[in-house]
């Protein structure tokens, strides 16, 4: 039997969140503990977690007063570590968080554990992320090493080795690049797709989000190289020359006013290395 326990950080998430409810409880592998942590919400979102809960003991909300904004990066592990502090099942096999504005097939998690039972080295993955762009879904395009923030699986072996996650901005980043380094494998079903109904970085906006990212880079430690190549490549993509500018902004404006950056050198000359050989067209964690 697979355990697996699921954290759900959830934020005025009241039109999507009764359906990600649904889509569980509706899993033929059910997890064996479902903590769902109300970030503060100022809807009905927190109110609807508590009705689910009261049906089935396996569903539990943490409540967290509302800080009066929404925190990127930082606000979502705040919360995070809430629920995996609270949890009550402790020899779990796997960790999942997951975003509560997705809906997914019913066998959805028992075919991820599938891929994990065949490779040893998996230590995370996930569904791909689709949008409803024109009525049509869009499969979110992401690196051969990412897996989206909003559905990532742990196996415990590779969660205890990266120490956790880094409780802030570019943590769905910093994971992968640190299990990446250490040996394990991490990517994307991709003949498996979640619908993500709050589209990436739309809640902060195009032009906050991408000066969101360019803080991210300098977080992580990206090379400033791969940094201003970056902005050069997104420059051809609407709209044009805003975006990269925005991007740049955000790594420059996190320099200057000394932003902290992942305490991890090791981890910083490993990415590095790996932004210069992608530079020169070398084989790297990205493809």
């Amino acid at each position: 039997m697979t355990r697996y326990v699921i954290i759900t950080p959830v934020r005025d998430e009241e039109k999507h969140i009764e359906a990600t409810i649904e889509c569980v409880l509706r899993q033929t592998l059910r997890p064996e503990e479902w903590i769902i942590v109300n970030d503060g919400s100022t809807d009905q979102t927190g109110a609807v977690a508590d009705r689910y809960a009261a049906q089935y003991p396996w569903i539990r909300v943490v409540h967290r007063a509302n800080r009066g904004f929404r925190k990127s990066g930082g606000g979502v592990m705040e919360a995070f570590y809430d629920g995996y502090n609270s949890r009550r099942c402790n020899d779990w096999d796997f960790l999942v968080k997951f975003d509560g504005d997705l809906t997914f097939a019913p066998d959805y998690f028992q075919r991820c554990f599938e891929h994990f039972a065949q490779e040893p080295r998996l230590g995370i993955g996930g569904g791909d992320i689709c949008h409803t762009v024109r009525g049509e879904l869009k499969v979110e395009a992401v690196p051969k090493f990412h897996v989206r923030g909003a559905t990532k699986i742990y196996r415990r072996a590779c969660w205890e080795a990266i120490g956790g996650l880094f409780s802030g901005a570019g943590w769905d980043t910093i994971d992968e690049v640190k299990a990446n380094m250490l040996g394990w494998d991490t990517y994307s079903f991709k003949e498996l797709q979640l619908v993500h109904h709050r589209p990436t970085g739309s809640a902060d906006g195009f032009l906050r989000d991408r000066v969101k990212y360019g803080s991210i880079c300098f977080v992580c430690g990206y090379h400033p190289l791969y940094v201003l190549a970056r902005c050069l490549y997104r420059s051809v993509r609407k709209p044009y020359i805003l975006g990269s500018l925005a991007i740049l902004f955000g790594y420059l404006k996190s320099y200057f006013i000394r932003t902290p950056q992942v305490n991890d050198q090791q981890f910083i000359r490993y990415l590095r290395k790996q932004q210069l050989k992608r530079l020169c067209g070398m084989q790297t964690i990205w493809r």
